[in-house]
């Protein structure tokens, strides 16, 4: 199928929803452009990826509603991969679980990871490869999120979720962008992974993205990571060149802007200060399906 046939429109109805899968004011009208999820198709066209990752994509909508997805495209080094979250703030009531997700799944990726449904998880994501796409593995991998209880902003913790059991994985923690920005900053330069004196920490709140709504700081392992959630189309525009995304994937956006200036877009990136130099490891962009 050629990659226009794919392509989906905006109705009155969509929700405009970000990579919380909170809802967000439409900066422009929405109707009859584009969906975030046209971004998703193309960069799966660019890579030429199998045409099973479309159908995960199908089986999912199918198995747990639409717009309850969010896909995130990563560029790592010179390669492109996904991660999908799934979101019921319900918890302990939740509609859609991992196990629920996982069943949805099975055709595609097989895994033996038994979750524990008891735990009041708020969120939870799976990662996407070509080879996963191609069936040549299954998913070995579940990122689970729970709260944070006692920090004073919104934040969570994730867990890797593997046969074998569970590790911790990440911390996260969401400000207010105009109105925390300083607290932000101490959050930013209280790390073992970044050098404010050595680093301008405008590497990290880049001003191009900072105005934005939220902006989430995560504590990872062996590094930390910004999310700015609420950027225009071209603020996203200018995230994508900035971090050097394939020309199609930077050409694509530009030359549909007016397709998609309705939509709020949410992009972030993994960095750390190691031997001197402020160094990017990943980053992403997000939708939603």
């Amino acid at each position: 199928m050629h990659l226009r046939d794919r392509f989906e429109y905006a109705t009155a109805q969509d929700p405009a929803l970000n990579y919380c899968l909170w809802d967000y004011p439409s900066p422009a009208p929405a109707e009859d452009k584009f969906r975030s999820v046209n971004l998703l198709y193309q960069s799966f066209d660019y890579t030429g990826i199998d045409a099973r990752a479309y159908d995960i994509v199908d089986a999912l909508r199918d198995g747990i509603g639409p717009f309850r997805t969010v896909y995130g495209t990563k560029k790592l080094g010179d390669r492109l991969a996904w991660e999908f979250y799934f979101y019921d703030y319900k918890r302990r009531e939740r509609d859609v679980s991992i196990s629920r997700v996982l069943d949805v799944l099975r055709p595609f990726a097989p895994c033996a990871i038994q979750p524990n449904e008891n735990l009041p998880y708020f969120m939870f994501s799976l990662d996407l490869d070509h080879a996963l796409a191609l069936g040549q593995h299954g998913l070995d991998v579940v990122h689970m999120y729970v709260g944070n209880p006692g920090s004073a902003v919104s934040s969570g913790i994730a867990y890797a979720l593997r046969p074998d059991g569970a590790t911790l994985e990440n911390f996260y923690f969401f400000f207010d962008a105009p109105t925390q920005m300083a607290d932000v900053a101490k959050k930013v330069t209280s790390s073992a992974h970044f050098d404010d004196l050595r680093c301008p920490l405008e590497r990290v709140l880049v001003p191009e993205l900072v105005g934005c709504r939220t902006i989430c700081v995560a504590n990872k392992q062996t590094h930390d990571c910004i999310y700015f959630s609420g950027v225009d189309v071209d603020q996203l525009l200018w995230f994508l060149e900035h971090l050097a995304y394939p020309r199609p994937i930077v050409d694509f956006v530009r030359e549909n802007r007016g397709e998609l200036d309705h939509l709020l877009f949410d992009v972030g990136f993994d960095y750390r200060w190691e031997r001197g130099g402020f160094t990017i490891l990943k980053s992403g962009y997000y939708g939603v399906f």
